[in-house]
C-alpha cells in the first residue's frame, strides 16, 4: 500500500496545487498498489481525491472505540464523509482520534506496515503539533521509500493559539524547535528514496 502523510495546516489553494501533484505522482509509480490514509480534512481527502483520479483503490482507517467508529473532531467529519465515498475499503482500528498520541501511533503503524510513503512535507521539524518530518523519518528508518511532495507556491496557514515552546522542546516531547527557516525540500527530495 502507499501511505499518504503530510501537513494539516495546509492553505486551500495548497491544498488543489497537493491534490494535483499527488496524482502525478500516484500515475508515475508503476505499481498499482492501492493508497491507504487515516480519515480526516487536508492531506487525507487530497490523496483520497488523487487516488481516485488515478484509477487506484482508497483504503481508509476510521478510529473506533469500544467496536463502533469514534466521534471524529469537528473539522474532520465533513472530510471523512467524502472520504468514505471515495474508499473501496473502510479498516476500523481501535484508538482515540481526539489522543495526539494514539494519532501518531496509528500513522506510525501504517506507515511501518506500507510499500511507499507520498509525504506532504515543506521540510520544517516536527514542532509538537505536526509530525510529518517525524513520520518520515519513522519510514526512512523502517526502510520504507519515502516521496516528498511540495508544490512550487504551497504555503502553510499561520495557525493562532499553538502551544510555544518550554526550554527549546515542543510540547509533547516534539523535538527540538528551530527558528531558523527550513529551505524547502530539493528536487533530489523529491523523488522516492531507495531502501539502503
Amino acid at each position: 500500500m502507499i501511505v499518504a502523510v503530510g501537513h494539516t495546516d495546509l492553505t486551500p489553494r495548497t491544498l488543489k496545487l497537493v491534490e494535483a501533484e499527488l496524482r502525478a505522482v500516484l500515475e508515475r509509480l508503476a505499481e498499482r498498489a492501492p493508497g491507504v490514509v487515516r480519515a480526516g480534512a487536508g492531506v487525507p481527502v487530497a490523496f483520497g481525491r488523487a487516488v481516485r483520479a488515478a484509477g487506484r483503490e482508497l483504503v481508509v482507517v476510521i478510529p473506533t472505540q469500544g467496536m463502533v467508529p469514534a466521534l471524529l473532531p469537528q473539522r474532520d467529519r465533513v472530510a471523512t464523509g467524502e472520504l468514505l465515498v471515495l474508499a473501496r475499503q473502510v479498516r476500523l482500528l481501535a484508538y482515540d482520534p481526539a489522543d495526539r498520541d494514539a494519532c501518531v501511533g496509528e500513522d506510525e503503524r501504517m506507515v511501518a506496515g506500507c510499500r511507499q510513503v507520498v509525504a506532504v512535507w515543506d521540510g520544517s521539524p516536527s514542532n509538537g503539533r505536526d509530525v510529518t518530518a517525524h513520520l518520515v523519518a519513522y519510514a526512512r528508518a523502517h526502510g520504507v521509500p519515502v516521496e516528498v511532495v511540495w508544490p512550487e507556491g504551497a504555503a502553510r496557514e499561520d495557525l493562532p493559539g499553538i502551544p510555544e515552546p518550554v526550554n527549546g522542546r515542543a510540547p509533547h516531547g516534539g523535538g527540538d524547535v528551530s527558528t531558523t527557516p527550513v529551505p524547502r525540500p530539493t528536487p533530489n527530495t523529491s523523488k522516492a528514496e531507495q531502501p539502503r
